[in-house]
């Protein structure tokens, strides 16, 4: 029996996709965003989501709606959203902002996993902001949980990723179990000079790109997502198992049923000819000065991929770099590319969402890194399935957030004028308790 795996902030899955493919069933997905819900539901059919904010959810309730009953949880893992990093007068985990990164621990002692992966930004590492790790370590302690330290900053890149991203990992287990150690770097990417202490990157952007046809030959990308389309020049090795075709380009994971001679999450970006003429005027490696965005370098790794933000902060689109060969952004498949999802793997049809969603994610490489780490600390031996997959229904990511809310029967997610209301609410409450300390502390 393949061990069990629960993914805390999915998003689409780029975790999910990561331990599926070092050998876990993930069972039970929990999202608040409904648009990333359908997405993941989309790849992950037999996946139960949780279209839910984790604050107030059980491991209780998370075993009931996943139906494992009380079988052992062997990892779970997540990246908790951290914005309040304020260390005046009081813990930082205190800080009510924070929440959600207490009730990850909460959900892990609940659900009494044996092992946890804590994914965030590099930035918690740093500075003032290593006292909320130190106190998220004791908050594990508290819990009856052990925690690899020093923890470790990693980048995607050194794991088979065309990317320099950079990700704090965090891992532990029950006392007394195995620790997961973290994972070795990969022996076998074409290195690209550039990385952390002038280790290795790869394999580059032209090896991830080079074989995918042009979206702006394709009058049909400008209406939809997806084109019938011959493939392009030769394959490199990340290429090949991007498009499933060599023999372990599955790792310990299902295969899906999908079109490989279909084109997908390509739609095209109509860019004027004045951008079109500053993209192509801009050195691969550096920055278009007006737009800022990043021109990929053939021989290079990519820039780290943004996420953009959501409605409720404003909808602002995700930055996508501009392609070494073609005067345009990349799309949505070609920063899946980028970020090591393979060509089965489908976002929201929508450029805004689906940039959002890969922006969002742990490239899968890194995330089957660490879970294979994971595996050999509780003593499993991972396996490949003999099940084939189906993915899900198309409509699922063609969703807008309505559509979304109303497919999971949940409310959508605040405005940005609901959250700035919340957010002037939350300042007043915290002024009045500084005035009224103020007052006590005189007498």
């Amino acid at each position: 029996m393949r061990p069990v795996g629960i993914d805390l902030f999915a998003g689409a899955g780029g975790m999910s996709l990561g331990f599926e493919q070092a050998g876990f069933d993930v069972v039970a997905a929990v999202e608040i965003d409904p648009v990333h819900c359908a997405a993941h539901k989309f790849n992950f059919p037999r996946t139960t989501i949780i279209p839910r904010s984790v604050s107030g959810l059980s491991g209780q309730q998370i075993r009931e709606a996943a139906g494992i009953g009380e079988r052992d949880v062997d990892c779970v893992f997540g990246g908790a959203p951290c914005q309040g990093f304020s260390l005046i007068g009081h813990r930082v985990l205190d800080d009510p902002r924070n929440g959600l990164v207490l009730d990850f621990v909460r959900i892990v002692n609940e659900l009494d996993a044996r092992t946890f992966v804590f994914e965030n930004v590099k930035g918690l590492t740093v500075g003032k902001h290593r006292q909320f790790l130190i106190e998220l370590v004791r908050a594990f302690d508290a819990a009856g949980y052990d925690v690899r330290v020093p923890w470790q900053v990693l980048n995607a890149g050194h794991f088979g990723t065309p990317q320099n991203r950079q990700r704090l990992i965090l891992m532990g287990c029950r006392k007394g179990d195995v620790l997961p150690d973290y994972p070795p770097l990969a022996t076998n990417i074409a290195g690209q000079k550039g990385g952390i202490d002038g280790l290795p990157l790869g394999p580059s952007c032209a090896q991830a790109l080079e074989d995918i046809p042009d979206a702006d030959a394709f009058e049909a990308l400008l209406r939809s997502d997806a084109v019938k389309a011959a493939t392009v020049g030769r394959f490199s090795g990340y290429a090949s198992e991007m498009r499933c075709l060599t023999n372990d380009a599955w790792h310990h994971g299902y295969p899906r049923v999908w079109d490989p001679e279909m084109l997908t999450s390509s739609a095209r970006t109509s860019h004027t000819e004045i951008s079109k003429r500053r993209f192509s005027e801009t050195p691969q490696g550096k920055v278009e000065p007006i737009s800022r965005f990043f021109k990929l370098p053939e021989n290079g790794v990519s820039n780290t991929l943004r996420a953009g933000t959501d409605g409720a902060r404003g909808a602002f689109t995700s930055p996508r770099p501009i392609h070494y060969r073609h005067d345009r952004c990349v799309t949505v498949r070609e920063m899946a590319r980028l970020h090591g999802f393979p060509d089965w793997f489908r976002f929201n049809v929508t450029k805004w969402h689906g940039a959002r969603q890969i922006g969002n994610a742990v490239p899968p490489p890194l995330a089957r890194a660490v879970a294979g780490e994971v595996m050999k600390s509780i003593g499993a031996t991972p396996s490949c399935p003999s099940d084939v997959l189906a993915l899900g229904a198309q409509m699922l990511i063609s969703f807008d957030l309505s559509t979304a809310s109303k497919h999971f029967g949940v409310q959508s997610p605040p405005s940005r004028r609901d959250r700035k209301s919340g957010a002037r609410k939350r300042k007043q409450v915290e002024i009045e308790r500084e005035r009224l300390v103020e007052q006590a502390a005189n007498g």
